[in-house]
């Protein structure tokens, strides 16, 4: 290795590490990060860590002890069939997370893919991809969902796989319109120029440029999936009985609204502040990685 480049190789290294200890030295600062994150590893704690935190089976029935309110040995109390509601919100919470993270993975690895071939390319690819995300958009997110899993049947799996293919086409734009501009800069000019192959601009040189949008939208994405997941369990095509899921919760529990207020209330609140945790990590990060915002 020449002394020129042992150089260039040292100076990439100190622009990397300045870039990772100005992403934390925002983070740091980002209000939004902190509570997000802290909100959402909490969640993740408490999920993990289940078996220990609840002596009770969350499938495991207690007939005498059917509707009792929240004590100090049924913390959240307990459902129709007495089964203890504080370990099904926690071990629902493992599914919810998984639905969340499964679904998500799925829907931006293949937008990213179609939008990086699609806005790089460019032409009839272009166009045939775009009118499939047409196709695609033309539905309610929930409702492609609901008809896909009608098509492959109730399972969790499906869900999953439901969820991510009726969000792709967020990841396929955003990624497109990304792809359209970075693809114009000159260092891309000049790899092409120099004879570079497709598939290393595509992955070496324009993913890394397009990845803070992906990132962002992936991160406001989990907590879409989550909700998405929990509506069709609720529905009844999702997870079934007796799965401890939180949409499923909600649906077993709603006829005894007015008489056992906490059967539906803890699920429903799990929810809640699961997605507004990472909601405002998603937000936190928005800002982070946003070049036109400084925080």
């Amino acid at each position: 290795m020449t002394e020129q480049s042992t150089v260039r190789v040292k100076l990439e290294q100190e622009r990397g590490e300045s870039r990772i200890l100005g992403f934390v030295r925002r983070a740091r600062r980002s209000p939004n990060v902190i509570v997000g994150t802290t909100v959402l590893s909490l969640v993740i704690i408490l999920v993990v860590l289940a078996p220990v935190l609840s002596p009770f089976d969350p499938i495991e029935q207690f007939r005498r002890e059917r509707l009792m309110g929240p004590s100090a040995t049924h913390y959240f109390g307990t459902d129709n069939l007495g089964r203890d509601i504080f370990a099904r919100v926690l071990f629902g919470g493992r599914i919810s997370l998984q639905v969340g993270i499964i679904s998500v993975s799925i829907a931006s690895l293949g937008g990213t893919f179609l939008g990086l071939i699609s806005g790089y390319y460019g032409r009839w690819l272009d166009s045939l991809i775009m009118r499939l995300i047409d196709v695609l958009l033309s539905f309610p997110s929930i409702l492609l969902a609901l008809a896909i899993v009608a098509v492959l049947g109730r399972d969790l799996r499906n869900v999953m796989l439901a969820v991510g293919i009726a969000t792709l086409p967020i990841y396929t734009r955003v990624v497109r319109a990304s792809t359209l501009s970075v693809k114009e800069i000159d260092y891309i000019t000049a790899a092409r120029a120099l004879g570079a192959p497709a598939w290393r601009i595509l992955f070496f040189h324009i993913l890394p440029n397009v990845l803070a949008p992906i990132i962002v939208v992936s991160t406001n994405g989990i907590a879409g999936a989550i909700i998405a997941g929990a509506a069709l369990s609720f529905l009844g095509v999702g997870a079934q009985p007796p799965t401890p899921e939180w949409g499923l919760m909600l649906s077993q529990g709603q006829e005894f609204l007015r008489v056992a207020w906490w059967v539906t209330t803890f699920p429903g609140l799990a929810i809640m502040v699961t997605v507004l945790g990472i909601n405002l990590l998603g937000d936190g990060l928005r800002d982070i990685l946003d070049p036109r915002l400084k925080i």
